[in-house]
């Protein structure tokens, strides 16, 4: 097995690892936050168990996206189907907007028709149980798209990210309210959370829909690859480089120049080194390299490029 296929093998099994824990910790803090809404009647904890309910639906669609997106390479998907992680992210995005949406109606009619919150500390206890579970997710999915890139378990991290500061936030409500008397607190905070749950489905939405229309990859990025090939003896020059990002994978063109009188055996020694070196340093990229001879004159895909 090569090394690309041993890295590609590895990605899988570590997002296969964070989508099911992803999923058993959304199951488990939906079902805790039931509970806790149940004893307390507290909005924060039912907008934060909402919250709890739009991760564990987004954690079934990104295990699905991942178990989809690393499908082998078939004659009519070449590129294999790492879409598949962006469009999952953008269903997640959706998802949380109707989340928002919901926690907000039900602020508004709380404040028409106030609540009162019962238990509070039982309910900071819970939440308190609730950040311990959640940070530790966090941690594993942190750690997992360090290793891998992968868009969809970034993008269920996110969820995770927001669901600790939405339990902070809850315990906080839940102090004033029990020390303070502030039912009101509750209130706004449920309504802070769906401000920044709107804004972080924007921000995921947005670098989705990127993905898909196949946004170059990060400028620092393009110029260490760049670097890279530059660095490798007998490259002269280059041109026409593209980029792109499917799930996981790095998919990276570039048209490398050398020395026209060169034999092809010696130019495809020259081609195949930078190939390696780019992958040493970015194992997930799949990378085409095009040797022209330096100097040349003809027409360059750069030239058509917009800025």
């Amino acid at each position: 097995m090569s090394l690309a296929e041993n890295n590609i093998d590895e990605t899988a099994k570590l997002k296969y690892l964070a989508a099911v824990a992803s999923i058993a910790t959304a199951f488990l803090l939906l079902n805790v936050k039931m509970l806790a809404v149940f004893l307390t009647g507290s909005l924060s904890i039912t907008s934060s168990m909402i919250d709890s309910l739009s991760d564990m639906v987004s954690s079934l669609i990104t295990f699905i996206a991942v178990r989809y997106s690393d499908k082998p390479l078939t004659s009519q998907h070449r590129y294999g189907y790492g879409k598949a992680e962006s469009v999952s992210a953008l269903f997640q995005a959706a998802f949380i907007m109707c989340s928002a949406g919901f926690i907000l109606y039900d602020a508004i009619y709380r404040f028409l028709h106030p609540i009162a919150i019962k238990q509070a500390e039982l309910g900071i206890n819970i939440m308190l149980v609730c950040i311990l579970f959640t940070l530790l997710l966090i941690g594993l999915q942190k750690y997992v798209v360090y290793r891998t890139k992968s868009r969809a378990i970034s993008a269920d991290s996110l969820h995770y990210v927001v669901d600790l500061l939405s339990n902070g936030s809850v315990v906080l409500s839940l102090v004033v309210v029990k020390y303070f008397n502030m039912e009101w607190a509750d209130i706004i905070v449920a309504v802070l959370i769906a401000v920044y749950l709107l804004y972080n489905a924007m921000q995921l939405a947005r670098s989705s829909l990127e993905e898909l229309t196949d946004k170059e990859l990060d400028e620092n990025i393009k110029r260490d690859i760049i670097k890279i090939a530059l660095s490798v003896k007998g490259v002269r020059g280059y041109h026409d480089f593209r980029s792109r990002v499917s799930g996981s994978r790095v998919f990276v063109e570039i048209h490398i120049e050398i020395d026209g009188f060169l034999t092809l055996y010696k130019t495809h020694d020259i081609a195949e080194a930078v190939e390696n070196n780019i992958i040493a340093q970015y194992p997930h990229a799949q990378v085409i390299i095009h040797q022209d001879p330096y100097g040349i004159e003809e027409k360059h895909l750069d030239a058509d490029i917009l800025e």
